[in-house]
């Protein structure tokens, strides 16, 4: 009788295997996509932040500063780590994603030990609508526009978006290009510093806020991890600062269920035609 797979969706999605060689494996799974085929940057960040912990004496990444030189496909990837220096607390290395096109995303990857120990100071969640008053972007199809594709990644990550920055999807967009949306795993596992790394760019373009749809491909994204989350939804917010000459930034912040900030991230994506 076959054996059923105990991992979740995304351990299985981001699993990292040794070859008898002794480099490192992955099958990049195409449920993760944003849209056409195009597999979502943070779900690719989260791949290669497995290979860095994994060659590691650390358990965490820490800080991920990533270039993508490619849409990576779906299938067999492989993954290059080169050991940077390394102590007691921290230890540095550089990851190299590639599939058949060859290198589809460089990281520099910091390792260490986090814990869900109390901040000295975190910056406060912001005011949100409760998450069973918010918008399943799963469940509401129809909100991406006609000419956008519905990612696969809605099926994995469940996002809710909260109302007050969402008049985008009800054809009454906002002067600000900012959304906030509460986030989950679909198959109800919990959150910990990997799925921050995946969280800190699942939501929409940041410009559809504005009425400005299609898709921004990630450039560069860098993700700092702050501390393990608690059980439960995250809240995420995503802030652009301008969007001008082609080219587009967010920052996002991740509270816990909490209201501990436990991650941040910032990218530099195109933008899309208007």
């Amino acid at each position: 009788m076959p054996q059923t797979d105990p991992r979740s969706a995304f351990d299985t999605a981001t699993a990292v295997a040794r070859t008898e060689g002794g480099g490192l494996t992955t099958e990049l799974d195409p449920g993760w996509d944003v849209g056409g085929g195009i597999l979502n940057g943070g779900y690719l960040l989260a791949v290669a932040a497995r290979a860095a912990v994994l060659e590691s004496p650390h358990p965490h990444p820490v800080a991920l500063s990533a270039s993508y030189l490619h849409a990576a496909a779906a299938g067999p990837a492989t993954l290059t780590v080169t050991p940077g220096p390394a102590g007691r607390t921290l230890a540095h290395s550089a990851v190299v994603l590639a599939d058949a096109a060859g290198p589809a995303v460089t990281v520099q990857a910091t390792t260490a030990t986090l814990t869900a120990d109390a901040a000295t100071f975190s910056s406060p969640m912001p005011t949100a609508t409760p998450v069973q008053d918010c918008v399943s972007i799963a469940e509401n199809a129809h909100l991406a526009p006609s000419s956008v594709s519905v990612p696969g990644l809605t099926q994995r990550v469940d996002v809710r978006l909260d109302p007050l920055t969402a008049g985008w999807a009800l054809g009454q967009p906002a002067e600000e290009p900012m959304m906030r949306a509460w986030l989950r795993f679909a198959d109800g596992r919990e959150p910990d510093a990997l799925a921050l790394v995946t969280f800190a760019d699942a939501l929409p373009p940041t410009s559809w806020a504005i009425g400005v749809f299609g898709w921004a491909p990630t450039v560069q994204l860098q993700v700092l991890i702050r501390a393990l989350p608690a059980p439960g939804w995250c809240l995420v917010e995503a802030r652009a600062n301008e969007i001008a000459g082609g080219w587009l930034d967010e920052d996002y912040r991740i509270w816990d269920s909490t209201g501990r900030l436990v991650a941040q991230s910032r990218q530099l994506a195109r933008a899309p035609r208007s």
